[in-house]
């Protein structure tokens, strides 16, 4: 069900259940600490349980943002990666165009999620992001590749998902969950929903169900809360 792939010379996993349900397929963009989807036996069960397509690129640590990452590519912005090159071999190799297409993240690929999906929302109207680190800014200065993508913290404050909100064109459907007890990044999400909120954006989150704060149990929990709400979001897209 699982395999590795090049697009376009980069690393890829892709899970095919063994049953597609529809002409819809997901994204994944995986956190910090590179883990893969391909070795997590609840997340694959919950793919091969929905029956769609994932795409899961290997973004290193550029934490999948519109600027040069030399860590990814010299000259190819992470987040235009996902748009066009992995957006293009989805309709290639799977048929399945946009807008059918859903972003899910983690920790820095839930941010991720959000910036891309908040840009680019005619591309990707389905988005859901588990423990997002938003305010990814306050790892500036912690000597990760994002010391050179920015030449100062604040620099990097300005790529955050919440200044790209954008009044007149978010996606459609929208879901993010944060632990209450994750110290570093949940204040953010919290700023990303009262923001939402303000603006009269439809959004649905989960602030409140907690399992240890920022770890893998949360993570899994609440990717069966994305996966229904994914599945969900594609049947009213049609």
């Amino acid at each position: 069900m699982w395999k590795q792939i090049k697009i376009d010379g980069k690393n890829a996993d892709v899970f095919l259940p063994d049953k597609r349900t529809s002409d819809h397929a997901v994204v994944y963009l995986h956190a910090h600490g590179e883990e893969r989807l391909s070795e997590n036996e609840d997340f694959t069960k919950l793919f091969e349980q929905y029956g769609y397509p994932v795409i899961c690129p290997r973004g290193k640590k550029s934490w999948w943002l519109d600027r040069i990452c030399e860590d990814f590519d010299e000259q190819l912005t992470p987040m235009d990666y996902v748009r066009t090159h992995v957006v293009n071999w989805i309709e290639k190799e799977l048929q399945i165009v946009a807008p059918n297409l859903a972003l899910l993240g983690v920790s820095m690929g839930g941010q991720g999620a959000l910036n891309i999906s908040y840009r680019h929302a005619r591309t990707f109207p389905v988005v859901a992001a588990i423990s997002s680190a938003i305010d990814f800014y306050k790892a500036y200065g912690q000597g990760y590749p994002l010391d050179q993508i920015f030449e100062t913290k604040e620099e990097a404050r300005q790529e955050s998902a919440t200044l790209h909100i954008h009044p007149l064109n978010w996606p459609k459907f929208q879901f993010f969950a944060c632990d209450p007890m994750d110290k570093t990044w949940f204040a953010g999400n919290e700023i990303l929903a009262s923001k939402l909120s303000s603006s009269g954006i439809m959004y649905e989150c989960d602030l409140k169900t907690s399992h240890g704060g920022h770890n893998w149990l949360y993570f899994t929990v609440m990717a069966e809360r994305c996966m229904e709400f994914i599945d969900t979001a594609f049947k009213k897209l049609g």
